[in-house]
């Protein structure tokens, strides 16, 4: 590897760890703040640190990868987010926010649930935890894939290696700073992705000149489709719907919606909506044209990437000097670090405040808790980084998998619990169980191809919490009243 692009990365290595350091010293004294950084987020930190954790390593990796395989029938999962993303803004993050701190002063997604229906079971905390651990399980090893898939293409490294080296630096600024960390990480990782989308799809573009249009040609025609098209032929209405049902996962990814809780003042939620959805419709777009320039370049110079989902990276080090090439390296390394990071601390909350805490020690201290919520960040990494040892996993797939999972079980019953005054505890629980029992139901049936499982998942998830709700006691006077408030101090946001 060029020694310039070796400085720029290591440069990038230690901002990270050096952020984390910052981190530790500021807001790991007790649970809240290493679970939650003291909800003391403001508005740019919160948007771009949502977007980044949401933007994992397909954005750089498995769409470009998509676009350039099959064509712009693929970009209807860009549109589908920013819509998703949008209506996630407006339905749940200011209603999330002043709820979560109404309700006993919430800090994960599990004791939202609880203290919401007032659920002294703990049934609602314990399935949701549940549901939190297996499908993070697998999404944070699509992040250890793409890792993987970064050290074999841009470094020469192995596969094993780059899983680990990328891995263990995540943990060690994760595991030191915890929430902030991540946070302040994931903001700086969102300056570097949107440079870098914006740099390698036109560069690439202005290179080709007037050739572009028949490059892109021989492209088309050595895969025999229409890169171009959007709709017809083989993009469908059906590939439309399953492609564009992506944003329906939006409101129920628990590594995003818990920025929302840690935003210093429910005010300041338009200023962060502005930024995120501005940011993503950039990126988004980048990524698509970086896939689209990515098949006319190669049609004409050569050298096609064995593996589509490496596209981003042969074209970065091909059109810029090793330095800057080491920087534009770095995004993908920080759209993958990003979201590892933000699974890492949700699923370590989720077994510390959820497990630990509520089953096994209530009486624990804040230092045993942020204790062992560094020791379960280490041990989730590790179970990730097993999942992850294959090397042919595609990240697309894998994150599709795990996106609908979350979409189905936790959308519609964050959007039910916010919206809706006559939802009850039984219903959510319903809920919960139906959606991902649909989910992972559908995709060994073998049915996704047909048809994205987040798209059966949510529609049975959401009829399973009207009908039950229906079917049970309303809620009490005091959860009603509570409903009423956290909606009043949303007004406006």
């Amino acid at each position: 590897m060029e020694t310039g692009t070796l400085i720029a990365l290591a440069i990038y290595f230690i901002a990270m760890l050096a952020i984390g350091f910052y981190a530790w010293r500021k807001s790991t004294q007790d649970s809240e703040g290493y679970l939650l950084g003291g909800r003391d987020l403001g508005p740019a930190v919160t948007a771009l640190s949502a977007g980044a954790s949401d933007m994992s390593g397909w954005l750089m990796l498995g769409l470009p990868g998509a676009i350039f395989l099959s064509g712009l029938g693929q970009a209807w999962i860009g549109i589908g987010l920013v819509i998703g993303a949008y209506l996630n803004y407006r339905l749940v993050a200011p209603r999330l926010r002043t709820y979560t701190e109404l309700a006993g002063d919430a800090i994960t997604v599990p004791d939202f649930f609880e203290e919401r229906f007032h659920d002294r079971s703990h049934a609602l905390r314990l399935v949701s935890a549940i549901v939190i651990i297996v499908f993070f399980a697998l999404y944070t090893s699509a992040g250890m894939v793409a890792g993987g898939k970064f050290a074999v293409s841009a470094l020469g490294w192995d596969y094993l290696t780059g899983i680990f080296v990328m891995g263990g630096i995540v943990v060690v600024y994760t595991v030191m700073g915890g929430f902030l960390a991540v946070s302040l990480t994931d903001f700086v990782q969102g300056c570097i992705m949107f440079v870098a989308l914006v740099l390698v799809p036109v560069v690439a573009f202005l290179e080709l000149g007037g050739g572009f249009p028949d490059a892109l040609g021989a492209a088309e025609a050595s895969r025999g489709l229409s890169l171009t098209q959007m709709v017809g032929g083989e993009v469908t209405l059906l590939a439309i719907v399953s492609a564009a049902a992506w944003g329906l996962g939006y409101f129920g990814q628990p590594h995003i919606i818990v920025r929302f809780m840690a935003i210093r003042d429910v005010k300041q939620m338009p200023i962060a909506r502005r930024i995120n959805i501005g940011w993503m419709a950039v990126s988004l777009l980048g990524a698509i044209l970086t896939g689209l320039v990515g098949a006319a370049w190669f049609a004409a110079r050569g050298g096609a990437p064995e593996d589509p989902e490496t596209v981003f990276l042969l074209l970065s080090k091909i059109l810029f000097h090793p330095f800057i090439a080491g920087f534009v390296l770095a995004a993908v390394l920080a759209a993958i670090m990003s979201t590892i990071s933000s699974q890492l601390l949700v699923t370590s909350s989720s077994l510390t405040e959820d497990i630990y805490k509520t089953f096994l020690n209530r009486e624990g201290s804040e230092a045993t808790l942020v204790a062992i919520g560094r020791a379960m960040v280490v041990a989730v990494a590790v179970v990730a980084a097993l999942l992850a040892l294959d090397p042919e996993s595609t990240v697309l797939g894998i994150v599709g998998n795990a996106w609908a999972g979350f979409g189905a079980a936790f959308g519609p019953a964050i959007l039910f619990s916010l919206r809706w005054k006559r939802t009850t505890r039984q219903g959510v629980l319903a809920g919960m169980v139906v959606g991902a029992a649909v989910v992972i139901g559908w995709i060994l049936a073998g049915w996704s191809a047909t048809m994205y499982e987040i798209v059966p998942g949510f529609l049975a998830s959401s009829l399973a919490i009207w009908l039950v709700s229906r079917a049970t006691a309303a809620p009490s006077e005091t959860i009603a009243r509570e409903f009423d408030e956290a909606a009043a101090a949303a007004k406006g946001a």
